[in-house]
């Protein structure tokens, strides 16, 4: 079997051992006080010739070193632990982004459509925004939006961004900084982000995490992610939809002028960048590691193991809030990606 038609058997075989995973954690407990001794692996009678049956136990091996080094470390009472999302978190994210109920059209402008939906005076504001890209495949958008060395080449609002560690073959932590309009501060985020192709639809979602070794930096202000991710669904062999949803809380008071600003400038000239990127993103792969794609090939990832023991959830209460409700436009400095 050649290796450019291998991603999708591969990544099936690996979605039906996070399923076998899930019901093997049951049994976590027994193995982990036994801490894998090969005598006592030996009593299951485990036939260790089945390569499947071996990777569970190196995966067991992996989650008794961190279960053991989590001990040392008990996260505060009030501190809410992390839960890598399931198929019904996907499934939820995906009905979200396709519904219309409860949105407002703010933008419908070459191609990309901006809603907004209207939270509770307590919530934070939901933004969702469409495009259909020509002679893009989803995949490729699905690539495009994964590969950090290439977004370094496309995404001028990013400072910097990096992956931290591993959760799972489909879950990761990373960091991600962008520049706002001076003088309002640049904002920061730590999340916990996961992925799930399903059939010819692409899913990558994320939200904010706290890592014990990545707190909030002096120049930033540490912005929280509620709900951010993208669909992606495929239309035909040269055509793609899509859809970005967002809700974050950006820590601080913003003037209103911002808030219009992100809407009607910034959200679509966003997309219509991930879409001009999505048709450069071939032609630059093949100069640029060809092969190397993590998030279709789990094999291929070298990250640190992170134990969801060590994050806690993001609380935004926790976190600096600042009032830059007083700046005023004529004062900003506005990027080029926010011109029409």
């Amino acid at each position: 079997m050649q290796f450019t038609t291998f991603p999708r058997m591969h990544l099936t075989f690996w979605v039906g051992f996070l399923s076998l995973k899930r019901t093997c954690v049951k049994f976590c407990p027994l193995w982990w006080e036994r801490e894998l001794q090969p005598e006592r692996i030996r009593s299951f009678q485990i036939d260790f010739s089945d390569p499947l049956l071996v990777s569970v136990v190196q995966f067991l091996l992996l989650r008794s070193g961190s279960a053991r080094n989590a001990g040392t470390r008990r996260p505060d009472r009030t501190e809410m632990p992390v839960r890598i999302p399931d198929d019904s978190d996907f499934s939820s994210f995906k009905d979200q982004c396709l519904s219309p109920d409860g949105w407002s059209s703010r933008y419908h402008k070459g191609g990309v459509t901006v809603w907004c939906r209207e939270q509770d005076s307590s919530s934070v504001q939901k933004i969702k925004m469409r495009i259909v890209c020509k002679d893009v495949t989803a995949e490729t958008l699905y690539d495009v939006l994964h590969d950090t060395s290439y977004r370094k080449k496309w995404d001028t609002n990013m400072i910097d961004t990096y992956d931290i560690g591993r959760l799972t073959v489909n879950a990761d932590v990373g960091y991600y900084s962008w520049k706002c309009p001076t003088p309002l501060k640049n904002r920061d985020f730590v999340t916990m982000r996961s992925w799930l192709p399903l059939g010819s639809d692409y899913m990558i979602i994320n939200y904010s995490v706290k890592h014990p070794q990545h707190p909030p930096k002096k120049d930033y202000v540490r912005a929280v992610s509620l709900l951010t991710g993208y669909l992606i669904q495929s239309n035909s062999a040269a055509s793609a939809t899509l859809y970005y949803l967002t809700q974050v809380d950006p820590r601080g008071s913003l003037p209103k002028w911002v808030v219009n600003r992100v809407s009607q400038f910034v959200a679509p000239k966003a997309m219509r960048k991930i879409y001009k990127a999505s048709l450069k993103y071939p032609e630059w792969k093949r100069k640029h590691d060809p092969t190397l794609k993590p998030w279709m090939y789990p094999e291929q990832n070298t990250l640190p193991s992170v134990s969801p023991a060590d994050l806690t959830l993001q609380r935004a209460d926790s976190l600096e809030n600042i009032d830059e409700s007083g700046v005023s436009e004529e004062k900003a400095q506005h990027s080029d990606d926010e011109e029409t």
